[in-house]
């Protein structure tokens, strides 16, 4: 009989495989799937938070696939991430001044702590908080107050890229309509290239230029937004689409939304 080892390096599972595909500047691109089907994982290699066994990863006609952290760290303040959960990624003992100041300051945006305070007060004013919320604690704040923020330690690096991972899934009707128009507005303003990953399918149609379908790690579908949503190819593509309602949305219906 033989016996396996009780410790020993964990098994390995491919959980993307055979992708192939590419982020035109300044397009927003929707990723799509059920739960599990990849869609986590893809963002967070893209912006290398993961490290890909096999493949390749570009970013400005750059190899970033196995870069080393020392080398990627020029390039942080071009990749840059809002999270689906803006409690557990803000540290709840920093206040938002530091949260929105600290990325500024390391990677030498700011040049001096007067200046770092200006932008600051100039990042919460681009997402719609007043200035006087810098003194302020996450657990201070709602739930789109704290999605703003972490929008707003983003955007104030001046990204090239943005990848949105389910940002908007765990706010009210309300909130979530704020958020997508504000989102809408920044990208044109700074001329964001966005991944915008969802199980939302009404807010990938109004939202993205271009939807990714993941099925299972593997693209089933990438197509221009309209194109697929008039026509799915893929059955797996078609069922999504039956599973979820999908009214008429009027082209203004985030800004009549909002406040």
């Amino acid at each position: 009989m033989t016996r396996k080892p009780l410790f020993g390096p964990a098994p390995r599972i491919e959980i993307l495989r055979g992708l192939s595909f590419e982020i035109p500047a300044g397009a927003t691109i929707g990723i799509v799937g059920e739960s599990g089907s990849g869609k986590s994982t893809l963002g967070r290699a893209l912006v290398r938070l993961y490290e890909p066994t096999a493949g390749t990863i570009r970013f400005d006609d750059r190899d970033i696939t196995h870069a080393a952290e020392t080398d990627l760290r020029p390039l942080r303040r071009d990749l840059q991430v809002i999270f689906q959960d803006p409690f557990s990624s803000l540290n709840p003992r920093k206040s938002v001044a530091a949260l929105i100041g600290a990325p500024l300051l390391f990677h030498r945006v700011a040049t001096s702590a007067a200046d770092c305070r200006a932008r600051v007060a100039a990042a919460l004013n681009d997402v719609g908080l007043p200035s006087a919320f810098a003194s302020r604690y996450p657990h201070e704040l709602s739930g789109g107050q704290r999605q703003r923020v972490g929008i707003a330690r983003a955007v104030a690096l001046t990204p090239r890229f943005v990848l949105a991972d389910e940002i908007v899934s765990g706010l009210d009707v309300s909130s979530q309509a704020q958020i997508l128009e504000l989102l809408e507005r920044l990208k044109a303003n700074l001329r964001l290239t966005l991944a915008f990953i969802s199980h939302d399918l009404s807010v990938v149609r109004r939202l993205c230029d271009r939807v990714i379908v993941m099925k299972a790690g593997e693209i089933v579908e990438n197509r221009e937004t309209a194109a697929l949503f008039a026509s799915p190819e893929h059955p797996y593509t078609r069922q999504l689409l039956a599973a979820i309602p999908l009214p008429e949305i009027d082209p203004g219906w985030l800004q009549s939304a909002s406040p």
